[in-house]
């Protein structure tokens, strides 16, 4: 069993690693502020930095702060035991923002977009405060798959969870360590630890979640390709602005005056397609 769980870890610090390396998430000095929930992909992620900190003879400071937003239910005595047992410095704070999310949202709807925003503003706010220059967040690839279908089906839009990125007040910038690694092998890796796991008892329980939905509909066009999940991601990385309808990034009105004029017979379209009569 021990070499299995070497072998996966072995796996995530790698792909990890890669993805900070890809897109230059941390460098030497970095104060780096994760959000640990209690879920399995942010204990998975705290375990992962930390031991990429040690390795770095640590090339970059590393502190966790969790969010205590007076849920039902919620008991972190387990979590609090495990990050002493680590020796991670840590900080958790109790906000009721639970409260808020149930006076302003109707009942019957979503309560994640609110109870989304309220958590994200006091991590900036703490963030900010304390003077940490990076925000780790335990998003995974699965995630970025499912958050671009969702925001084209749902929203209109072509977007994702980018794994950097300079929030809109430019004094934060967000980190998604784990963005290439699977939600599986974290499930799996977050079971070997045994990891004092906080349910959320808030959103985890509301039922027909469009997330969920999404993630049923990947998983089936899987069983059929299962390329599709990596598809999905690469195609974030390799975006294509002249083959879409944004005119933003494509001057359709006055294309006609980039033509280069002339009639040699070549061609080197790659859309060229054959002809055919319109009508």
């Amino acid at each position: 069993m021990a070499m299995a769980t070497s072998r996966l870890e072995k796996k995530l610090l790698h792909y990890t690693g890669k993805a900070i390396s890809d897109y230059n998430m941390i460098q030497r000095g970095d104060r780096v502020m994760l959000c640990l929930s209690g879920g399995k992909d942010s204990f998975t992620l705290l375990t992962l930095l930390n031991k990429l900190r040690i390795r770095s003879r640590n090339k970059f400071e590393l502190f966790s702060y969790t969010l205590d937003q007076s849920q039902p239910g919620w008991d972190d005595s387990g979590l609090r035991e495990w990050l002493a047992a680590q020796k991670i410095p840590h900080f958790i704070e109790t906000r009721d923002t639970y409260s808020i999310v149930i006076d302003k949202v109707q009942e019957g709807k979503n309560y994640c977009s609110m109870c989304s925003r309220l958590r994200r503003g006091n991590i900036y706010r703490y963030a900010g405060d304390n003077g940490f220059n990076k925000i780790a967040l335990g998003h995974h690839r699965d995630d970025l798959i499912e958050s671009t279908l969702m925001s084209m089906l749902y929203s209109g839009e072509i977007r994702s969870m980018p794994p950097k990125l300079l929030t809109d007040s430019k004094r934060h910038i967000v980190i998604r360590p784990m963005a290439f690694c699977q939600e599986k092998d974290i499930a799996a890796y977050a079971e070997e630890q045994q990891y004092p796991i906080i349910p959320c008892n808030l959103c985890g329980s509301q039922k027909n979640m469009t997330r969920a939905k999404v993630k049923q509909l990947i998983s089936d066009l899987a069983a059929d390709n299962p390329k599709v999940p990596s598809n999905i991601l690469n195609s974030l990385g390799n975006v294509q602005l002249t083959q879409m309808l944004d005119s933003r990034h494509q001057d359709f009105i006055n294309l006609e005056s980039q033509m280069i004029r002339g009639n040699n017979g070549d061609s080197n379209d790659t859309d060229a397609a054959p002809q055919q009569q319109v009508g």
